[in-house]
């Protein structure tokens, strides 16, 4: 049949294909540049969502660590402003009293795996729901609370010469100790009840570490009549891996900058000096001395400190954590 004489009704359905052919190609092509902007809208999000917490360290954090670094350079007194180069570092190492700080710094560093080590255990047995599991989750926490202030009131009364805790070795035959007065032990003493105050943070972080272990792994070590030593090495350490990396770096900086309370509430630095840390004697130059440039200094090398200290330890647990 020739083409002029198609019937008339295929040229309608014919006519409204092409139609509909022709008028898709140009949605199509709207589409597409939709499309690229809703992906470089979900790439950009997260960059806009973190730049505001981004600015405030930057503004409140990193530019105020620059300005002391810069400040630690300067003198003080007659010399105020001038630049004097690492006058001020040489003087830090010279004074007894820093020395003695940077010592106490290294008795932290070794009593630091018991800090960790306490609510570590703790958070275990309470994972593994011993009696009394929900009791101890609230009272553990209970010292978290409180002032470091108030935490040393409370244990200058109970460490006393002439306090509850002598009366009570007496009341056995032990002889008193001057817990406080003696400086072989004050710095231990000052540490445990640091230990006490603040363990229930990191009780916390450990529970929910534990939210995310594998149960299965733990019935499996069950099944097998592992003991709990064994799970715990085992099981449970390689599966907190990166959870005791962070309780390991938050427990050393809060020992670092967060005693300032306890010493000047229960030593004020003394026995003869012998709890002094950097973040006490930085207190002691700024605000008695008044050398603000010494204790930029001293602020510095403390962040040097922490810097060295938590990767080191984060090394040292990853090693761990592969061996175990």
């Amino acid at each position: 049949m020739p083409i002029g004489n198609v019937h008339p009704s295929v040229r309608p359905a014919q006519a409204g294909r092409t139609d509909g052919a022709a008028g898709s190609a140009p949605h199509r092509g709207v589409g597409r540049p939709r499309r690229a902007r809703g992906l470089r809208s979900e790439r950009l999000a997260p960059y806009i969502l973190v730049a505001p917490a981004i600015l405030i360290i930057v503004v409140m954090r990193l530019y105020p660590l620059l300005l002391g670094v810069n400040f630690s350079f300067t003198g003080d007194g007659d010399r105020n402003g001038m630049a004097v180069g690492l006058d001020n570092y040489l003087e830090l190492f010279r004074a007894p009293l820093f020395r003695t700080a940077l010592g106490n710094v290294g008795l932290l560093v070794l009593l630091l795996p018991v800090a960790v080590a306490i609510p570590g255990l703790l958070a275990t047995f309470i994972y593994l729901r011993v009696p009394g599991h929900r009791v101890y989750r609230g009272v553990y926490f209970f010292p978290a609370v409180l002032s470091p202030v108030i935490v040393g009131g409370i244990f200058n009364l109970l460490l006393a010469f002439d306090g509850p805790l002598n009366a009570a070795l007496g009341s056995v035959g032990i002889g008193a100790v001057d817990w406080l007065g003696d400086p072989d032990i004050a710095m231990f003493m000052v540490v445990g009840v640091h230990v006490w105050a603040t363990f229930g943070m990191s009780l916390v972080v450990f529970l929910a570490g534990f939210a995310t272990l594998d149960s299965a792994l733990l019935d499996a070590a069950r099944v097998d009549g592992a003991s709990l030593p064994k799970v715990i090495w085992h099981v449970i350490i390689p599966g907190l891996s990166r959870t005791i990396q962070f309780v390991f770096v938050t427990t050393m900086i809060g020992m670092l900058t967060s005693m300032f309370g306890l010493l000047y509430v229960m030593t004020s630095g003394g026995p003869e000096g012998s709890t002094y840390l950097p973040e006490y004697y930085i207190w002691i130059q700024q605000g008695q001395m008044n050398r603000p440039a010494l204790a930029s200094a001293a602020s510095t090398v403390l962040f040097v400190i922490m810097i060295v200290v938590g990767l080191l330890q984060i090394k040292l647990l990853k090693r761990a954590a592969r061996e175990a």
